[in-house]
């Protein structure tokens, strides 16, 4: 009797949940932009399979539809409304004031200044997860030149660029090296996290300037880097491109055949080219011949954990705990982090992943600082 009574009280639950309707509208990119945007679809998904809740998403056509599905949603009395980007603040903000019983929440934004008691802002500290990656492109760079990759150019994209500048001069300091970190961005309008194509004219300008690591927050755009690196394979020591480590970190990672044609097998003479990713663990996509265990062209990831924080606000609403406000996620909490996985693992040596870890307790407790502006 007890178990048949807890099975139709699972079973209540169940149905309760059910009735949760959460909708989504994204940024620009599109929800399978793998990043920004996909990592928030994938921890609403999650969302969905644990909680039961029933998910509807809008994907603007351009800049001026951004608000159309957070006004849709919140007029069909959806439970909660998440806006994806800092593009859809000042709808969610008009919007929450309108309509006070339906939850909003913004990621990389903070609505009525934190004021509404129904809009809620997930941020984010960027700059910390950077300044770890960034360290790792300072000690693995053999040309102490790295480079950093905008998407459009705002305060927000900026923490990237400063924590990932604060983070390789960490390393060059530490290694005695005269380093360079080179940047640029995409454009200033929104278009800016759409355009891989811009992106690859950057990196190609970067690398000719001697960069062979290079750390990209631009949304889609970022893929235009990737298949850049993928199909430059390498840098050559030769003209203005000089070595400053003569040592090849990488001489035991098995070499996939393209790359061994393309760059031989003397590593004095030739280094990989690495992207670093961004939001979503990306090292999957330097992998060149579908196995795991040549060489990756992925160095590593910074996590920003949008799939977290969608998660965790739609199991706010489930759970009846929702409150306006901001909430924050940094490394005291997971919410960015950097990627280590079997793609990188023979890439990152062990003493730099120890030292990472204690640079991330330095960065927690508040003794070494990490700049938000650059």
């Amino acid at each position: 009797m007890k178990r048949i009574v807890a099975l139709l009280a699972v079973l209540a639950l169940g149905l309760g949940l059910a009735q949760v309707r959460v909708g989504i509208a994204f940024d620009a990119g599109g929800k399978f932009d793998r990043s920004f945007n996909q990592s928030a679809w994938e921890g609403a998904q999650k969302a969905a399979k644990d909680f039961g809740v029933k998910l509807f998403d809008f994907e603007p056509a351009d800049p001026s539809q951004v608000g159309q599905g957070i006004r849709t949603f919140a007029e069909e009395g959806f439970d909660l409304v998440i806006g994806v980007g800092f593009a859809n603040e000042p709808a969610i903000t008009a919007t929450a004031k309108e309509f006070p019983k339906v939850n909003f929440a913004v990621i990389d934004a903070v609505p009525g200044e934190g004021k509404l008691p129904n809009a809620l802002g997930l941020v984010f500290r960027e700059h910390e997860g950077s300044f770890l990656v960034g360290y790792i492109a300072g000690k693995m760079t053999r040309t102490g030149v790295v480079g950093f990759i905008g998407g459009m150019d705002i305060p927000l994209i900026h923490k990237f660029e400063a924590g990932f500048r604060a983070g390789a001069e960490y390393a060059f300091k530490e290694d005695k090296i005269q380093g360079k970190v080179l940047v640029g961005y995409v454009g200033n309008t929104p278009a800016a996290w759409n355009d891989p194509a811009k992106a690859k004219e950057i990196a190609a300008a970067q690398v000719r300037q001697g960069a062979d690591i290079i750390y990209a927050a631009a949304g889609g755009s970022g893929l235009g880097l990737i298949d850049y690196v993928k199909q430059a394979k390498c840098l050559k020591e030769g003209g203005a491109i000089r070595f400053v480590r003569k040592a090849d970190p990488y001489a035991k990672v098995p070499k996939y055949a393209d790359y061994t044609k393309t760059c031989g097998t003397d590593g004095t003479k030739a280094t990989p080219l690495f992207f670093i990713g961004v939001d979503a663990n990306q090292n999957y996509l330097g992998d060149t011949d579908n196995n795991p265990n040549t060489l990756n062209h992925g160095l590593t990831s910074m996590l920003k954990r949008v799939d977290v924080a969608t998660y965790e606000v739609i199991k706010s609403v489930v759970q009846k705990a929702f409150k306006g406000g901001v909430r924050e996620f940094g490394l005291a909490n997971n919410g960015v982090g950097y990627a280590l996985d079997e793609y990188n693992k023979a890439l990152i040596p062990a003493a730099v992943v120890s030292k990472l870890e204690v640079l991330k307790q330095q960065i927690i407790k508040g003794q070494l600082k990490v700049p938000e502006k650059r």
